[in-house]
């Protein structure tokens, strides 16, 4: 797999293979790992890769001096999980009209018959993220009976159509995945038990997306008026900002100005999109995250309120008993 970085003016940076492409290894039974580090001109990154029994699992930190764009051909066709834990990146995929943008903390699954991805990375720095590609035979046979969101991804891949798990906003990370994606990053495990270790927590994120699909993240609904890809991504930063501080969210005027959107177009952009107003959004999404929490363990009740940012334990379990019909105590018994 060949690997092109160019910058701003479209001079090229760096041209070479791929150290580790995913073909031919990557249907191994026993496990191969590989790892490069390097320091350039232009940027610095750190990968680490693991493939096995149809999955390529590339964990990735990474730094970026200058605006780049990174172009990469004769990939074979996959289904990739991505978890942008921290980072911005816009990706192209040949054949899809328009671009997935990944800001921290959001992921998705996402699969193209085609050979080319472009990523435009922005100068930054703190780059994480974690992703894993499954060969479409293996994803075919992990969505075999496996609920209604993995069956309509797996007749789309079956039938080599680009599909993603949610076509215009990205999904939150969770709680949840995020004590999974930190659970790879520090794995002790060696040979075989790394490898059952990994397949297994490969298999929780993907139960764990399809489950925050399903309950939490509503499909979007046909806009009553047009939304400009532009919009889409202030709607996207509005989310982001919105979510950032559960203890003191950014007033409508407040994410009006720091989005470039007027309070008209953010609230019936967000109802458009989310299918919700903007703060039954947020206050669905710290129940989520309430939810997701309980079912962890480990937290008292008065603890995940205080993280969820209710004013009191009461407060919590009276919004928590309305939207699931049960009280914070009770859930999951």
């Amino acid at each position: 797999m060949a690997v092109v970085i160019k910058n701003e003016l479209n001079e090229v940076l760096l041209q070479e293979s791929f150290p580790f492409s995913p073909e031919g290894a990557i249907a191994s039974r026993s496990m191969i790992e590989e790892s490069k580090e390097q320091q350039l001109d232009f940027g610095a990154y750190k990968i680490q890769e693991c493939k096995f029994d149809g999955i390529h699992l590339i964990i990735c930190s990474a730094e970026v001096y200058q605006n780049v764009t990174i172009a990469s051909d004769d990939i074979a066709p996959h289904v990739s999980m991505l978890f942008m834990e921290q980072g911005d990146v816009r990706a192209s995929l040949q054949g899809v009209n328009g671009q997935f943008r990944f800001s921290s903390r959001e992921h998705n699954i996402m699969y193209s018959p085609h050979w080319e991805e472009t990523a435009v990375l922005q100068k930054q720095q703190g780059i994480q993220v974690i992703g894993m590609n499954f060969s479409p035979e293996r994803f075919l046979d992990l969505a075999d009976n496996n609920g209604q969101v993995l069956g309509k991804m797996a007749d789309r891949v079956a039938n080599q159509k680009r599909v993603a798990l949610t076509e215009k906003i990205n999904p939150h990370i969770t709680p949840r995945m995020k004590t999974v994606l930190a659970e790879i990053r520090q794995c002790r495990f060696k040979g075989g038990l790394k490898k059952l270790f990994l397949q297994s927590k490969a298999m929780e994120l993907l139960a764990l997306q399809c489950d925050q699909v399903e309950n939490e993240f509503r499909p979007t609904h046909v806009a009553q008026r047009s939304i400009t890809g532009r919009e889409l991504e202030q709607l996207q930063h509005a989310r982001f900002l919105l979510l950032q501080n559960l203890h003191e969210p950014p007033s409508l005027s407040q994410l009006s100005r720091l989005t470039g959107l007027n309070e008209f177009k953010l609230k019936s952009g967000f109802k458009a999109v989310f299918d919700n107003t903007v703060f039954g959004y947020f206050n669905d999404h710290r129940l989520g995250f309430a939810r997701e929490m309980i079912l962890a363990g480990g937290k008292s009740l008065a603890e995940i309120a205080e993280e969820a940012g209710y004013s009191s334990p009461q407060h919590f379990s009276g919004a928590f008993k309305k939207k699931y019909g049960v009280a914070p105590s009770h859930y999951g018994l």
